[in-house]
């Protein structure tokens, strides 16, 4: 019992340890992961290359599909190409497996001391990042000596023999037990690696370690299909088309393990290698093989999870990848694009406003006061998701950003229930008396609404790119724009001197209205703020008072 229990112990370490390495190495180089992989990519080869690359750095296949869906959704990756990474994402992960299977054991102390003196002494830096990946790289070697060590007392054991035999004489068994594995240890680098060890302790003999092996993969491919289960169709779509690859090489694989056992057991004599190489080889053949059928996939996957119609205005969040959150940097930027359609929704609501105004039109009223609801949801939704992000886990740059994000949804929440209220006095005060404004009223809001619309865009623009000239362009159109409210508020005192009866009659409305406008814009051009702020091109007084504001409202809405 005492064996059977260190043997647990070590094999649960692996996994723990597989994971450190994998989050330590997306905290270190997560937004730059993502840009090389979207700059290498352009063609099935490149794209295949790339997800190797990827891949055998972040030590996880599962990350790799998450940054290539992400892509797919954005429009910035098609499926095929995406298809193409994840075959090359399999073949990293092989030879990661291959370079672990090396006894690199007098290596654990020596990098899990400079690992903890690195993290202990400078936890927030990148060095305390690169710190912690290397304590996981240190406790996988130790790890897998220990498994090693546990499994040579395990193997005299008759009831062990007896279990291993059981299993060794079913090919399929083997292999749903490999998967049944992966998916627990959500992991098949840590299975495969398991699996070596087992192999030359001589717990498990080779023709059951391939079984197993080709079983890992069928449940890396099984893991990121349930990972993905609860996301965007477009997430979805890419480890499924992995899966199918994952299936047709078993399929293939499965007969052939016993010869390609016996072509090669003369050459190597190491079962450990020899599990490790039949992993590598398998992943290999099956992009040599699959990689001109991408695109075959691709519409066999799109069948059988077709894309929904697009709609703009609708409510439910489109990009919150729950399974996102375990890569920080990948989540920021489904936060980001949720927050851009929320400033969607929010546009929608003030193209409309003024089409109320001119046609008196109630139906329409309702339906855009209705939408302030789906700004309300999505600014919610986005705040839960965002407060499920570990802030420890981001860098500097990224921990700005998600302050950015916060700042700009809640000034689009605040937009839209400005819009909602203006529209309820269109419909009292002017649609249901029966009132107008006169010509040269309308013309005014026409004036400051298109104003208003083009600071909205150049306000997204801004939230997108971040760039400081565009930002300091907003700004100057708050000053602008607050001039010209002043203007045509005295332009409406000078009508109604002369007696304008429908200047009159809508005095108190169009004062009301061009104020709100006033307010709306800046809202507007608060998103500023954060982008001049971290250029450090804010002025000192506007610095202090967008500090305040963010912390005010920050504290208020996150709490709320």
């Amino acid at each position: 019992m005492h064996h059977l229990l260190n043997l647990l112990a070590a094999i649960a370490l692996l996994v723990w340890s597989t994971h450190l390495v994998r989050t330590g190495i997306l905290r270190v180089f997560g937004a730059n992961l993502r840009h090389i992989l979207a700059r290498s990519i352009s063609n099935r080869y490149t794209a295949a290359i790339s997800g190797l690359g990827v891949t055998a750095l972040v030590q996880s296949s599962t990350a790799t599909a998450l940054i290539a869906s992400s892509f797919v959704g954005q429009g910035l990756l098609t499926l095929p190409l995406a298809l193409a990474v994840m075959l090359g994402a399999d073949i990293g992960t092989s030879l990661m497996t291959v370079v672990f299977s090396f006894d690199l054991s007098w290596l654990s102390p020596l990098l899990i001391l400079a690992g903890v003196v690195m993290f202990i002494s400078r936890q927030q830096s990148a060095a305390g990042r690169v710190g912690r990946v290397l304590i996981g790289l240190g406790l996988m070697l130790l790890a897998l000596r220990l498994v090693s060590a546990s499994t040579a007392v395990l193997t005299q054991s008759p009831v062990v023999k007896a279990l291993l035999f059981s299993i060794n004489s079913d090919l399929l068994l083997e292999i749903t037990v490999g998967a049944a594995l992966a998916l627990m240890a959500y992991s098949s680098l840590a299975i495969v690696l398991l699996t070596a060890t087992l192999a030359a302790s001589g717990v498990v003999p080779p023709e059951m370690a391939l079984g197993l092996v080709l079983g890992a993969n069928l449940g890396s491919g099984l893991l990121a299909v349930v990972t993905t289960a609860r996301s965007a169709i477009d997430v979805r779509q890419v480890p499924l088309g992995n899966l199918i690859f994952k299936v047709l090489g078993v399929l293939l694989a499965a007969p052939l393990a016993g010869l390609w056992l016996r072509s090669v057991r003369p050459y190597v004599a190491d079962p450990a290698t020899l599990v490790v190489l039949f992993h590598l080889s398998f992943n290999i053949a099956v992009a040599i093989l699959f990689i001109g059928l991408t695109q075959v996939v691709a519409r066999w996957v799109e069948r059988l999870l077709p894309k929904p119609e697009k709609n703009l205005v609708a409510g439910r969040p489109h990009h919150l990848d729950p399974s996102a959150l375990a890569t920080p940097s990948l989540a920021i930027s489904c936060a980001a694009r949720e927050a851009l359609h929320q400033a969607d929704v929010v546009e929608t609501m003030m193209v409309g406003m003024l089409a109320v105004i001119k046609s008196d039109d109630l139906r329409l009223a309702e339906e855009l006061r209705k939408l302030d609801d789906s700004v309300d949801e999505l600014y919610s939704a986005i705040k839960y998701y965002l407060t499920k992000i570990s802030r420890e886990a981001l860098a500097e740059e990224e921990s700005r950003r998600w302050t950015d994000i916060i700042s700009f949804t809640i000034n689009m929440e605040q937009i839209g229930d400005i819009v909602e209220r203006v529209l309820l006095d269109i419909e009292d005060k002017k649609i249901k008396m029966g009132r107008h404004f006169s010509d040269a009223g309308m013309a005014e809001i026409c004036e400051l609404h298109a104003r208003l619309i083009d600071n909205l865009r150049l306000g997204m623009s801004v939230f997108l790119n971040g760039n400081v000239r565009d930002a300091q362009k907003l700004l100057e159109e708050k000053a602008r724009f607050r001039d010209l409210e002043r203007a045509y508020a005295t332009s409406h005192l000078v009508r109604l001197t002369d007696n304008t009866v429908q200047s009159i009659e809508t005095s108190s409305l169009h004062i009301d209205l061009i104020s709100d406008l006033k307010r709306i814009n800046s809202h507007i051009c608060s998103i500023a703020y954060p982008i001049l702020d971290s250029a450090g091109a804010l002025a000192p007084n506007r610095l202090r008072m967008s500090e305040g504001l963010l912390a005010g409202r920050s504290r208020a809405e996150i709490a709320a």
